[in-house]
């Protein structure tokens, strides 16, 4: 009988372990990784060090409970989630342990992330040379375990080949230490199991020979090639790739490499991917450090998506090669450039001296793995045979066969990868939600894996085999070779403890699959889900845990995901949230919309609509804890910050006299904390003050009529009156009204006071919502239906009709609404002629709205700003209120922890610089925390004053 997770936890708590996790919550968000496996972990072990791994262990060992390492959860082949105890390296043994400037090496604990690595690497004048597309959060540990590789890899190598030196602990508890630059006889007799080791690989010379290391991305099985006495018994670059069933990591050395002083882009284009993939080997000598292929369909998907200029232009064709040269003289990459072009075959090509559109040319690349979540005919694609790799030279061949075996499959897929290394990733529209779609999985796999071994090719070129492809080895391998691998695995690690079914007795590539087990929800849902054909289970799933919500995205203006910044725990993330509303819907271990851990999941989330624009498969969070606080608490009593907060608007609305009175009572005094407890809002937060004057107050007496479907005066425009904006900050109204005017135009308002439902909505009363919503639309419909622009103000509101609506309502009528909602700087650039202020001088720090990023974008904004020559600090990720989260009891801290990550060191460093702030959460946040007030776009740039 397998033990509790409670007598786990005490055994390993017993043992010394700090931090051990065995609720439902945590158990759910590490159930799967970036792969399309599923399974239950028994407890979630988050290591300080290698004495707790060592421990953990034997723990483990005592209670015949299996044991698997996890870096950042990205393995897209199931190769970091186990039944037993899961080691999470990444929350505490994420250190960088030393880096000999000198040298050119760096130690490392496992959990470090690539890209830290990198930025101290970089700052030292070296780089660390593998670098794949999950770069930002993916951990070394995790590359180790992968044997991963990069884009850059045909100039830097694998991992593998930048590993020199690992401590690794054994199933055991012996620690392990290995270097490449120990000699054999060395190795040997020091360790009696490397002694072991060498007189199996001894045995078996010729099959090592004959079967291992054909061509460098033969990554699938062991790399018993690194053991032959001619490559020094190297059992570090043997390691590496082992997938965590032979050892655990805890600490590494790794190479760092010059970074050229020079990089030049080459764009080749071809008739087809396949013309790329025969023209590939033939760029080898050329020696680039970059050599990737993709086609037409991967930009096709992007363009439908972010618009025709997501994608700068490429050369004529519909495949291209991307060749990245490197070096230290610009003349000469020049020269190479012109060569590679002339003995490229391509129907055409461009030379890329400009680093900013090489860079745009190269996220194509980056996001390809996400991008290609979606098949070219909309269905969600799915990873399983994504990593598969040929001899360069026959990659043209098999691309064309494999087209061909897909089509015979009816499946579709986006095909892209490094074509320089024979290595094809690509995300296929297995239809795992449907009868018999395991059976169409398990057929296409078997073929496909029958296909890549006919071209002498491997399963796997970098992402390892996993749950995915461990089942599939004797396609490409012999009897005997797999008999060996087990023999390896014997000497490591007899008792089977460490990632049982992975490489060795492997499970089949059907078992334990994620979606085909998923439920669909019984009760009707609130939302539409358009995108997803109306499916909840289809619109989780979205979610195919590349974890890019795990990583800093400030540095490309990101938001997701501020609540895992802020604690560090995978709960706390888009993708752990994912993952428990995916157990939910599976209904095994989280039962339920009013489970537990679906609302510990949710609880943190901010609903800053962030993952809806930078998740790279555009899950949208923020709907999907409206549907559960929907579905939750229809019908039944609410907590009070729903009843308070949630229906802000209506009791403004119904007496604002009183409530202008209780605003004042709640801002001074101890009784005013408890009253603000009983409205389920922190003591320590301030309330708004109310304007004296409304907006539309002072419109009536400002020559602001209401809308008159009548009146055909030219230059009207139509001005969105929030809740917040009319009885808050009439200000920005008035500022508003000032810059249309000026820039020629007249506007007006709808005669109702109307709401767009946003505090509803985000508190999950969705019924509410669509009525109060519904009203608004058919105010707005006959503003819209004469096409005029309808301008919103506040940004969380704007979004509302731009995107929720749609998913609220979807009528004719919202999405002809929604076609006029803009925001300000939308408008005002399309106005010919007009000119914004000058600022020039004028330093300004920007904190964008949430919902403003996510569903608007901010670039017009940044645009105008640029043109009124502004000198403007642009900050990243969320202000920590987002609307009612940073207000109720319970959220505080992670609101200032997440203020403290961009928005309060920016004032602190800035004091005299304006504070523009659209947002009124934004807004109140700055002034609740820094004691800064923020203004408004319009209040920037509004010619007059008040």
């Amino acid at each position: 009988m397998n033990p509790t997770p409670e007598a786990v936890a005490e055994a390993l708590r017993r043992a010394g372990l700090r931090d051990v996790l065995v609720d439902g919550t945590n158990r759910a968000a590490y159930s799967t990784d970036a792969s399309l496996y599923r399974l239950l972990p028994t407890a979630v072990v988050r290591p300080h060090d290698r004495d707790e791994v060592i421990a953990a262990l034997a723990a483990c060992r005592e209670l015949s409970v299996p044991v698997t390492s996890r870096g950042a959860g990205t393995s897209i082949a199931g190769n970091s989630i186990g039944t037993g105890v899961v080691l999470d390296f990444s929350k505490h043994m994420n250190h960088l342990v030393s880096l000999e400037a000198e040298a050119g090496v760096a130690a490392v604990q496992p959990g470090i992330v690539h890209a830290a690595l990198q930025k101290a690497a970089l700052a030292a004048g070296w780089r660390y040379g593998p670098d794949p597309s999950s770069h930002t959060r993916c951990t070394i540990g995790g590359m180790i375990g992968n044997n991963a590789c990069g884009s850059r890899a045909l100039g830097y190598g694998k991992t593998s080949d930048n590993l020199l030196a690992l401590e690794s602990v054994l199933a055991d508890g012996t620690v392990l230490r290995t270097a490449r630059s120990t000699a054999r006889a060395d190795a040997v007799a020091a360790s009696p199991l490397l002694g072991d080791l060498d007189r199996l690989v001894g045995s078996e010379l010729a099959l090592v020979r004959r079967e291992f290391g054909r061509f460098g991305r033969q990554v699938s099985g062991y790399a018993m090639q690194q053991l032959l006495p001619e490559n020094g018994f190297d059992v570090t670059g043997f390691l590496a790739g082992s997938e965590g069933t032979l050892a655990v990591a805890t600490e590494a050395m790794v190479r760092l490499v010059k970074e050229p002083a020079q990089r030049l882009l080459v764009v080749l284009g071809y008739a087809d991917i396949y013309d790329a993939g025969d023209a590939a080997a033939g760029l080898l000598p050329f020696a680039p450090v970059a050599l990737e292929g993709m086609d037409r369909r991967i930009v096709d998907i992007l363009t439908a998506r972010r618009g025709p200029g997501a994608v700068p232009p490429l050369p004529r064709g519909d495949g291209w090669l991307f060749v990245e040269l490197a070096g230290d003289d610009a003349g000469e990459l020049g020269s190479i450039a012109e060569r590679v072009v002339s003995q490229s075959g391509s129907i055409d090509s461009m030379i890329v001296p400009d680093t900013v559109v090489a860079a745009a040319l190269w996220r194509v690349r980056e996001d390809g793995a996400g991008l290609s979540g979606r098949s070219p005919r909309d269905r969600p694609a799915h990873a399983g045979w994504e990593d598969a790799a040929v001899p360069p030279q026959q990659l043209g061949p098999y691309l064309r066969e494999f087209d061909a075996l897909m089509t015979e499959h009816d499946l579709t897929g986006l095909p892209y990868g490094h074509f320089g290394d024979g290595c094809l990733h690509i995300r296929i529209d297995f239809p795992l939600a449907a009868d018999g779609g395991t059976a169409v999985f398990g057929s296409f796999l078997e073929a496909s894996a029958q296909l890549v071994a006919k071209y002498g090719g491997s399963l796997s070129g970098e992402h390892g085999d996993g749950r995915a492809r461990s089942g599939l080895l004797h396609h490409m391998y012999s009897p005997e070779a797999i008999d060996l691998f087990g023999r390896v695995k014997r000497v490591f690690d007899p008792s089977g403890l460490l990632n049982p079914g992975v490489l060795v007795d492997p499970d089949a590539p059907t078992d334990h699959l994620r979606i085909p087990a998923a439920k669909t929800p019984r009760e009707p849902l609130a939302l539409l889900y358009p995108h997803d054909g109306g499916d909840f289970s289809q619109a989780v799933h979205r979610c195919t845990g590349v974890g890019k919500c795990r990583a800093d995205n400030g540095g490309s203006h990101g938001v997701m995901c501020p609540s895992y910044l802020a604690t560090g725990d995978e709960k706390d993330s888009t993708r752990g949230r994912a993952r428990v509303l995916q157990e939910m819907l599976n209904g095994t271990s989280v039962r339920g919309w009013d489970a537990p851990e679906v609302h510990d999941a949710l609880d943190l989330c901010l609903s800053c609509k962030g993952c809806l624009s930078d998740c790279p498969t555009g899950i949208d969070m923020a709907s999907y804890k409206s549907e559960v606080l929907h579905q939750t608490y229809k019908g039944k009593r609410r907590p009070l910050s729903h009843y308070t907060l949630g229906r802000l608007p209506q009791w403004v609305r119904l007496s604002r006299k009183t409530s202008r009175l209780a605003s004042k009572l709640v801002a001074v005094g101890s009784r005013p904390a408890a009253a603000k407890r009983l409205a389920g809002v922190d003591p320590r937060r301030s309330v708004p003050e109310f304007a004296p004057q409304t907006f539309r107050a002072w419109c009536a007496k400002n020559g602001v009529a209401a809308f008159d479907p009548s009146d055909d005066r030219p230059n009207r425009v139509v001005l969105l009156v929030d809740t917040f904006t009319n009885y808050f900050t009439p200000a920005t109204g008035r500022a508003a009204v000032r810059v249309l005017r000026d820039a020629g135009f007249e506007p007006v308002v709808v005669e109702r006071d109307g709401c767009c439902g946003l505090t509803l909505i985000s508190t999950g009363q969705l019924d509410a919502a669509k009525k109060t919503l519904g009203k608004s639309i058919a105010d707005l419909d006959p503003v819209a239906a004469q096409g005029l622009p309808i301008i919103g103000l506040e940004p969380s509101c704007t979004a509302v009709y731009r995107s929720d609506a749609a998913e609220l309502i979807g009528s004719p009528e919202s999405a002809r609404v929604a076609g006029k909602v803009v925001t300000l700087a939308e408008f005002l650039a399309t106005v010919p002629g007009w000119q914004p202020p000058d600022l020039t001088g004028r330093k300004v720090v920007a904190q964008p709205h949430c919902h403003h990023h996510a569903v608007m974008g901010w670039s017009p904004d940044a645009e105008l700003l640029k043109r009124a020559g502004a000198d403007v600090q642009r900050l990243s990720g969320c202000c920590g209120l987002a609307g009612n989260f940073g207000m109720e009891e319970g959220h505080y801290e992670v609101s200032v922890k997440v203020a403290e990550r961009q928005l309060l060191p920016a004032l602190a460093a800035q004091p005299d610089a304006v504070l523009l702030t659209d947002g009124f959460s934004c807004r109140t946040q700055a002034d609740d925390l820094a004691g800064r007030s923020g203004v408004h776009l319009a209040e920037l740039l509004d010619p007059g004053t008040d």
